[in-house]
């Protein structure tokens, strides 16, 4: 801070006019000793403490604050500047050098503390009688420095503080030279080739610029290195990491979100997966392939609680995987899953609200969460570290995928890291389900588990069991589980016999026929259609069970005996409800119009004459008037009789 008409910038030829102590006396001795060390110097706010002189001859200028504290308080005193901290530095001064000291790296920090130990070997010396000319000079040859330059470090703490003054003679480089500068245009054009999605180096960027653009201009630009150095100057990294690698990496360079489970309990919450194995699998079909687990994991404890495998990951396998569930443990009071087809099936979310890969309708069934109230959390697609249960699979592929009992079987975990014997055999799909089981038991088993409740102390059992002996959990009925463990789809009965039609089975039980023609909805287990599926109203209720309408062979008695008694049986039954009903026989209802009184006939006020002509009064003629016309039609057939058997005659004789 200076006052109005102070002065704090000089030149060293002014500085060795003013004849301030602590400064030589000579513009020379200035130059040589003192403003190459002044021109490298930066105040708190990291601004230079020299500047070039503007006017003729150039040069020099220097700060104020560059000054020794003898030099400043002397010109304080003169009346030529005016500064707060000429005898002691003020507070806000000293905070700004230790806030810069502390951007500094290790090893400025190192010079500066080794500059302190120098510096106070001097003071003890002078303590114990010895003058500063000679305790200087011992104390520069112990260190390995001239004297000169110790006596340059002690004029930088001249009136500082011990305490304060590291900052002080931590060492101050400057870069110098000038900024590289390159045509506006030209430059946004090269940021703009290298922040691209394909990444491309930055060297090839400059090159292009340089021979495609520039010199056809004849414009010669800056290296490519001054120009590298101006890219991480100018542009925050994070435009950088947002450019060339997306908005997902810009996402992780932001600290993990940090979630606590401590407010849970065992079974509130589920994480529900997909997890392709690594490992050859030989089905009972004789087909290899890899085989995909859907995993059920307890979020508040880690456990892996129900899982089911198959060849591929479908709606099926995830409803295995929740009847496990339910009948080891209970309903869930929430599920945590991802928008996949397995998962968003209507089998499993049908009617869910939430649900967002297919279309909703209002008629679609409830699926098997929505069915027994349990709320679904949708999990960020493309987002692993939204489900607990992708920490399972990794430690699974170490774990298990790797054991010995799958040697020549395992894949590896991606395509340029198989092992020297892919390939080589595949595992029985027994043989893999039982070393799976034995090792999710381990690792739901292994002690010392690092999860915010394992604290490092406890097993992922121990915390379950620990928490599921005291928590609320919904036990499933028989009725819900009947409900829940099979799938669901909405039909329609046969118009005709009311038989439903269903994955290319046919179901028919007498009470369908009640309903022929209605939709319905069906529950039924896709794992095995020939069971009897279960007939449920659209509004919910339960109507009938339907077996399965087997095909029988064309020539097989016992099929067709059984199918008169069918209907042998079916008849008797409607037989029954007819007697039943009570109803009148045909006469009965006969003889019952025979009494209703026939009504009067109306009769007309005048009777009009209808007359008939052509074809039509030969018609209408009573059959006497036609008699002579058919007697006539007689004798003239017996005539042409007569005349047939005379030339047969004539025939013969010839």
């Amino acid at each position: 801070m200076k006052p109005a008409g102070g002065k704090i910038w000089f030149t060293a030829a002014e500085l060795a006019a003013l004849a301030l102590p602590g400064l030589p006396k000579s513009k020379r001795k200035i130059n040589e000793d003192h403003a190459p060390r002044w021109a490298l110097q930066i105040d708190g706010a990291g601004l230079p403490l020299a500047r070039p002189r503007q006017g003729r001859g150039g040069g020099l200028e220097f700060h104020l604050e560059a000054l020794p504290a003898a030099a400043r308080a002397e010109l304080a005193k003169r009346g030529v500047a005016v500064i707060a901290d000429v005898s002691a530095k003020p507070e806000t001064t000293i905070g700004a050098r230790w806030a810069w000291y502390e951007r500094q790296s290790e090893k400025v920090k190192a010079e500066a503390t080794r500059r302190a130990g120098v510096i106070a070997q001097v003071e003890h010396l002078v303590a114990a009688d010895m003058t500063r000319s000679a305790a200087v000079p011992i104390a520069a040859s112990h260190a390995g420095v001239g004297a000169s330059t110790l006596w340059s470090w002690i004029a930088l703490v001249d009136g500082i503080a011990p305490a304060d003054r590291l900052p002080y003679l931590a060492p101050q480089h400057r870069g110098g030279g000038a900024e590289a500068e390159i045509d506006e245009d030209l430059w946004k054009l090269l940021v703009s080739d290298y922040l691209r999605p394909e990444k491309p180096t930055f060297s090839s960027c400059y090159y292009r610029l340089r021979d495609e653009r520039a010199k056809p201009l004849g414009i010669v630009l800056p290296c490519e290195r001054s120009l590298r150095r101006k890219l991480e100057r100018d542009i925050d990294p994070r435009v950088v990491i947002m450019r060339r690698e997306g908005a997902e990496a810009l996402r992780r360079t932001l600290p993990p979100q940090k979630r606590t489970v401590a407010d849970l309990h065992a079974m509130e919450l589920v994480n529900i997966d997909g997890h392709k194995w690594d490992v050859f699998v030989r089905w009972p079909d004789g087909s290899i392939s890899r085989p995909l687990m859907v995993g059920i994991q307890d979020v508040y404890s880690r456990k892996i609680l129900a899982w089911s495998t198959g060849k591929t990951e479908s709606a099926v396998e995830t409803r295995l995987a929740f009847a496990h569930l339910f009948e080891r443990y209970g309903i869930p009071s929430a599920c945590l899953m991802d928008n996949g087809r397995a998962f968003a099936s209507k089998w499993i979310t049908g009617g869910a609200a939430s649900r967002f890969r297919f279309k909703i309708r209002e008629e679609e069934p409830l699926g098997i969460l929505t069915a027994l109230g349990v709320k679904i959390h949708w999990a960020m697609p493309y987002r692993g570290s939204s489900k607990p249960i992708e920490r399972a699979w990794r430690d699974f592929c170490d774990t298990i995928a790797r054991q010995s009992a799958f040697s020549g079987a395992y894949t590896g975990n991606k395509p340029d890291a198989k092992p020297e014997n892919y390939g080589k055999t595949a595992v029985p799909l027994a043989q893999f389900l039982e070393v799976v089981e034995a090792g999710i038991a381990a690792h739901n088993a292994r002690p010392g588990r690092a999860t915010e409740m394992g604290q490092g102390l406890h097993s992922l059992d121990a915390v379950f069991e620990e928490s599921y002996a005291t928590a609320p959990i919904g036990k499933a009925t028989p009725e819900q589980l009947r409900l829940a463990l099979l799938a669901a789809d909405d039909v329609s009965t046969d118009r005709r016999n009311g038989s439903i039609k269903l994955h290319g089975n046919t179901y028919w039980t007498e009470d369908l026929a009640l309903i022929a023609g209605d939709r319905v909805t069906v529950r039924f287990d896709p794992d095995d259609l020939h069971k009897p599926l279960h007939v449920y109203s659209r509004e919910g209720a339960f109507l009938c069970s339907a077996p399965v309408w087997e095909a029988t062979g064309f020539l097989d008695v016992a099929a067709a005996k059984g199918r008169a008694r069918l209907e042998k049986g079916h008849r008797k039954a409607v037989k029954a409800m007819v007697e039943a009903a009570q109803l009148l026989e045909a006469a009965d209802v006969a003889a019952a119009y025979d009494r209703v009184a026939e009504a009067a006939l109306p009769a007309p006020g005048a009777v009009r004459p209808v007359r008939h002509r052509g074809q039509t009064v030969a018609q209408l003629k009573t059959v006497s008037q036609r008699a002579p016309r058919a007697a006539q039609d007689a004798s003239q057939a017996q005539l042409m009789d007569r005349l047939g058997a005379g030339l047969g005659k004539l025939r013969s004789v010839k």
